[in-house]
């Protein structure tokens, strides 16, 4: 899929612009905290390389971001269009790009960065499952964001590239979301994130401290297709009741926090017992705080009957959990299966030999 002749023409030297750049971001699955970041709070939360997202970008004679299949409203029937967007919602990769670029274009007039007249043009594909709470969305944009910094030479600093990314879609798309999830795209591995007030108001991002994924104890990830809400749904209902001071939102949001807080020191000593206990509680706090559907309380029921702890990865649709050894693991993978979800072990640092494959549009 290199760019044609006829997309090169027009560019006054093409031989001299960048080959075409290759950029992948990963899933994530907060492990404690979460839904914290997003009012002054901490999580832990760590890649879920299982799945990605892949970008490809180079020169191109005007600017464009091409569609992937799932931005093709084209369908075998009704009952496949409504299974689809039960799947990812009303829309695809395109417009969070474009907000990206909005945003991207703006920060560099900030910055005072001077870019290149040269334009290109933008191909995305991802296999992550969306609106799970698994950072589908940001993936995307944590990729291309990657491609536009090499493409226009370019090294923002990390805390600020995460910001980026969530402006894109607060800002741009009005989506309710946190930093957490841009968070570990952006650094990768297992990350403790400190969002305290006073940091994020005087610098406008955390303490990020990246932490050895080694000494956690072995994970599970669990997801339903069916179980498809958005995390807007989530985040919009309770920034309201935080915005107009619940108690029980506040008090919840000191406790998530404080279980983060405790789940690193776990991580850094080895609790792995202790870990699984906050897991625990982040959930059992969030099921009394938080509507959860029936469709989630029963997925997190069927993982605590199979022996296992369990959280939501995200804003809801997949669960994270601690499994202590490979026959609970398989209990779990039979149990799930029979309710059609699927589990698998989270792949947090890069495999040897890691292959990709790109399908195209």
């Amino acid at each position: 899929m290199r760019p044609s002749r006829q997309a090169c023409e027009g560019l006054q030297n093409p031989i001299s612009l960048p080959a075409m750049i290759e950029t992948y971001a990963y899933s994530r699955a907060g492990l404690l905290g979460n839904p914290s970041d997003g009012y002054f709070g901490k999580t832990i939360s760590c890649l879920v390389r299982n799945f990605r997202a892949r970008v490809l970008l180079y020169p191109s004679a005007r600017l464009e971001i091409k569609p992937s299949s799932i931005d093709t409203p084209v369908f075998p029937s009704l009952h496949a269009l409504r299974e689809a967007t039960r799947w990812r919602g009303y829309y695809g990769g395109v417009r969070i790009i474009w907000a990206l670029l909005v945003r991207f274009a703006q920060f560099c007039d900030e910055q005072g960065m001077d870019l290149e007249e040269r334009n290109f043009t933008v191909e995305y594909e991802s296999n992550i499952p969306q609106r799970l709470g698994m950072g589908g969305s940001s993936a995307i944009i944590t990729a291309t964001l990657r491609a536009l910094m090499e493409y226009f030479h370019l090294d923002i600093p990390k805390p600020i590239q995460a910001n980026l990314i969530l402006d894109a879609e607060t800002k741009e798309l009005g989506v309710g979301a946190g930093l957490q999830d841009r968070v570990v795209q952006v650094y990768e591995g297992l990350v403790y994130m400190d969002f305290k007030r006073e940091l994020m108001q005087s610098r406008g991002y955390g303490e990020y401290e990246q932490l050895d994924p080694g000494r956690l104890p072995p994970l599970y990830l669990a997801y339903r297709t069916s179980l498809s809400e958005g995390s807007e749904v989530v985040h919009n209902d309770l920034r309201h009741r935080y915005e107009t001071g619940e108690p029980a939102v506040l008090d919840a949001i000191t406790m998530w926090a404080s279980y983060a807080e405790e789940g690193r020191k776990a991580i850094l000593t080895g609790d792995h017992k202790r870990l699984s206990e906050l897991m625990d509680a982040n959930y059992d706090l969030r099921q009394r705080t938080i509507r959860i559907s029936q469709g989630n309380r029963e997925m997190a029921d069927l993982a605590r009957s199979a022996g296992v702890s369990v959280n939501f990865a995200g804003s809801g649709g997949a669960i994270v959990g601690c499994y202590g050894d490979e026959a609970t693991f398989r209990r779990l993978q039979q149990e799930m299966g029979q309710r059609n979800i699927a589990v698998i072990k989270p792949i947090i640092q890069p495999l040897p030999a890691q292959v990709h494959s790109f399908s195209g549009n």
